[in-house]
């Protein structure tokens, strides 16, 4: 079992900076990655960021270049630095212990997901 709790949310201007983060307690899985998801109103989920077990980070096209996905304490806290933001990056923000394409040795239905943190950004 693997709990994540996710802090930070909020509301910032457009242009401004937020930092998630999430907890992450239980039974850590070493060969499985991490990752924040978000989904906005009327819209499908999408990912945002990835870090596999092995530090790989991928990110969706729509925040590279000013999100940073990090990882510390051994897997203990997912960070999510978010620069630039925009009316668009609008949503719920949930951070996840999920299977990354370079998690090999994860199982393909490992999932486990918070409950999610608001973030606002006003134009």
């Amino acid at each position: 079992q693997v709990r994540l709790a996710e802090s930070g949310g909020g509301s910032v201007q457009a242009g401004g900076s937020l930092t998630l983060s999430c907890s992450v307690t239980g039974h850590l899985f070493s060969h499985c990655g991490y990752g924040w998801y978000r989904q906005a109103p009327g819209k499908e989920r999408e990912m945002v960021a990835l870090v596999s077990s092995n530090g790989v980070t991928y990110y969706g096209d729509a925040v590279k270049g000013r999100f940073t996905i990090s990882q510390t304490h051994g897997g203990l806290q997912l960070t999510l630095q978010m620069n630039n933001l925009n009316s668009d990056d609008t949503a719920v923000y949930t951070c996840a212990a999920v299977k990354t394409p370079d998690d090999n040795l994860c199982y393909d239905r490992f999932g486990y997901w918070g409950q999610g943190t608001q973030v606002t950004v006003a134009p």
